[in-house]
């Protein structure tokens, strides 16, 4: 499968990616700007989630919540997300609307500061707190995800603080301090933009040009500190969590060369091979034949700096102690470090890793969001016409390489949780007598 792929550069630095698919009546207009939580500042963490909240509160031409009415009467669908160094913003649409979807991401690049009100902030401020209680504090595991790169990165490296940010910071968040993070990164010359689907692109050009055009280069944004750090942590890493969930649930997670590299492809193969679908090593061992697991999955976050994270995630069954758990996670990661893996396994992970990519590439707003992933990440959406045989040159002594080196116990960092004990009938008592 070979995607149509355009891309040139406006004036003002916007990198704009055209991709042409006749097939359905729909395009999809994808944003992605080059910042997320890895450019926060000491004090100020949750900035690029609280931002891409206030992003649907209005701009100079837009009034608040206008965005979501104006896509969804069009008959489209959007939203934004974040992560630790990206955030985009998409729309798909019936492609007569294309003009539309354009002309809403350029009134909020160029002119969301005059809508930007206290009030707004306010609001969203105490959306993302909710949201924190909801989907991190109070849900059962909900802080692996700020824990797990905690555990990885030393206190100073940009993926250590958590991405949605601490309550005092989402507290101390002053309106300039939002006005000036806009001004810093929502920039043309920060920012990819994916154009897919049906639409003729002589007219997308003129579209494009007319509203992104006359928006202003940004001054620069600050550079990262140094993101390099050790393949190995030297040394295992552990925690425990005790949480308000019903089984013990235990991630391991290694260091790894980053997305685009050699290794990472034997990586996403490797992990694949361990955790993706019904025939992987875990779902096998863990699941099946010890009865010790619920479900096992295996990933990498995919991070295009510094370094990539390998991770396995394991919930026990009932009445499997977290000890017992742990244990058979790491003997399964011991196995792969020690044995290797098997040709057949290989073309097992290759065919199922192609055929999700390719079939995801069929839908527009997907076709759209790995075309911004590779020009943002790598400067060329192109690249994404190369994955699936970056896939098949993968070979098993690939993989096998990849776990002897980077599998190893010196580089696993575990954190496990563990359910909170219910006080017996005795405690109860006791606490009741000292009352």
């Amino acid at each position: 499968m070979q995607i149509p792929v355009e891309s040139y550069r406006l004036p003002n630095g916007l990198l704009v990616v055209l991709s042409e698919d006749h097939t359905a009546p729909i395009v999809a207009v994808n944003l992605w700007y080059h910042v997320g939580s890895a450019n926060e500042r000491t004090g100020r963490t949750g900035f690029a989630h609280l931002f891409e909240h206030m992003l649907f509160q209005g701009s100079a031409n837009v009034g608040a919540n206008e965005h979501f009415e104006f896509v969804q009467r069009a008959g489209g669908t959007l939203n934004g997300s974040t992560w630790l160094d990206r955030t985009n913003y998409y729309e798909t649409l019936p492609s007569n609307q294309l003009a539309l979807a354009l002309w809403l991401e350029a009134d909020r690049m160029g002119r969301l500061l005059p809508a930007m009100t206290q009030p707004k902030l306010d609001t969203q401020r105490d959306v993302v707190k909710n949201e924190r209680r909801w989907s991190v504090d109070n849900q059962p595991y909900g802080t692996w995800w700020e824990k797990l790169p905690a555990l990885c990165f030393p206190p100073e490296h940009p993926f250590h603080h958590s991405l949605i940010g601490s309550m005092d910071d989402l507290d101390a968040a002053s309106l300039e301090d939002i006005a000036e993070f806009f001004r810093t990164y929502y920039t043309p010359d920060n920012a990819v933009l994916t154009i897919a689907g049906d639409f003729p692109a002589a007219e997308a050009k003129r579209l494009v040009e007319e509203y992104f055009g006359p928006i202003a280069r940004g001054r620069g944004k600050p550079a990262l500190p140094d993101m390099s750090v050790p393949f190995s942590f030297g040394g295992a890493l552990r925690e425990v969590v005790p949480d308000a969930c019903a089984l013990p649930r235990v991630f391991v997670a290694s260091r790894m060369p980053v997305l685009g590299t050699d290794e990472y492809y034997a990586a996403s193969v490797c992990s694949a091979i361990l955790g993706l679908r019904t025939g992987s090593r875990f779902e096998r061992s863990l699941v099946r034949q010890q009865r010790i697991a619920s479900s096992a999955s295996c990933f990498t976050f995919d991070l295009a700096k510094g370094a990539d994270l390998f991770v396995a995630d394991v919930t026990a069954l009932p009445d499997v102690s977290p000890e017992r758990l742990e244990a058979a996670v790491h003997a399964e990661l011991d196995r792969v470090q020690r044995d290797g893996v098997t040709d057949h396994e290989v073309q097992r992970a290759i065919a199922l890793t192609e055929t999700h990519f390719v079939t995801s590439l069929q839908s527009a707003s997907e076709r759209a969001d790995q075309l911004s992933r590779f020009a943002t990440y790598f400067g060329d959406a192109s690249l994404v016409n190369e994955q699936p045989a970056r896939y098949r040159a993968v070979t098993a002594e690939h993989v096998s390489a990849f776990a002897r080196e980077y599998l190893t116990a010196e580089n696993r960092a575990t954190l496990m949780y563990v359910p909170i004990e219910e006080p017996s009938d005795a405690d109860a008592a006791d606490v009741e007598v000292a009352a």
